[in-house]
């Protein structure tokens, strides 16, 4: 029998990975429950959710340890009463998120959808210029984390000015960027971007009036959480034409329904919950998940975010 530790991912694991584990632990699961009862470590994704019923089926789990940043599907409380440490990657999805906010941005404020269209139909100009320049308009960020830090310096860089809202931070962690109230920020706004957690407090927290709060022909971006944003007062607030678009990576239900009306509207940009899924950020977030289950099981520094009930 093996000495390695045995790694339950709770997922299907790509193959492209299994490098990361090589002399180092056996992975079992990968879509099925096969050794789950005998793991010491999970590596779990987004959706299986983790609380008393799951930790039961897992007797010898030390740790459970998320491949990204959020972690709804657990249930810290019972990890804890399980004796199970939670730990998360909170700066493998940093460069990737931050890139596919400015890509989203780009494409909302630039009208990309409507003029690739226009193309495909043979059009060449258009009589009344649709973009919005960046230099000089205003980003405001709900939230000031790591992401977003890298969004303000990327705007910034295009001669944006920028200004943020976060609760939990008394000072700017770049340099220039004025931390106002919400209110503020809305109001300010040319494009705001979202980069908040999903918490009871910000849950709905864009809604029909803080949509109407918004800056009128401004845009909304959100790369953190589909259920920071009322999606059907997001839909109102573009037909009627206050807001002048979106791009969502992230949407509440997810994935959206087909046939949605935020869909098939030319000035909405929908991805499918890939901002972190770049070559480099897919490889980093596993990287990350796997090193911080070995690093509890061997008793070294990990990036917990919920330790065991002592």
């Amino acid at each position: 029998m093996s000495d390695l530790p045995l790694l339950f991912v709770d997922h299907p694991f790509p193959d492209l990975y299994r490098d990361l584990v090589d002399g180092r632990a056996i992975v079992c699961g990968s879509g099925t429950d096969d050794g789950l009862d005998r793991a010491v470590a999970v590596i779990a994704g987004a959706t299986r959710p983790w609380n008393t019923a799951a930790f039961a089926q897992a007797p010898n789990l030390r740790v459970i340890s998320r491949v990204g940043v959020g972690y709804d599907n657990v249930e810290v409380a019972d990890a804890a009463a399980a004796g199970v440490t939670v730990c998360n990657t909170p700066t493998a999805p940093m460069v990737s998120t931050a890139e596919h906010t400015m890509a989203l941005l780009f494409a909302v404020t630039k009208h990309l959808p409507h003029q690739i269209e226009r193309a495909r139909q043979g059009l060449r100009g258009e009589p009344v210029g649709r973009s919005l320049e960046l230099d000089g308009r205003t980003l405001g960020l709900v939230g000031i984390g790591r992401i977003a830090s890298r969004v303000a310096l990327a705007a910034q860089a295009l001669g944006m000015r920028v200004i943020a809202h976060d609760p939990g931070v008394d000072t700017s962690p770049v340099p220039d960027v004025e931390l106002v109230d919400l209110d503020h920020l809305l109001a300010g706004s040319d494009i705001v971007s979202l980069h908040a957690p999903a918490l009871p407090t910000t849950t709905g927290m864009i809604n029909a009036d803080t949509l109407a709060a918004m800056r009128p022909g401004s845009y909304l971006v959100n790369c953190a959480r589909g259920v920071l944003v009322d999606h059907a007062a997001l839909l109102d607030a573009i037909d009627r034409g206050h807001l002048a678009g979106a791009g969502l990576d992230v949407t509440d239900p997810e994935p959206l329904p087909a046939g949605h009306p935020l869909l098939a509207r030319s000035n909405v940009v929908v991805t499918p919950h890939i901002a972190s899924a770049s070559v480099a950020g897919r490889r980093r977030l596993y990287e990350h998940s796997i090193e911080n289950a070995l690093a509890v099981i061997d008793g070294r520094p990990a990036s917990i975010v919920a330790p065991p009930a002592t």
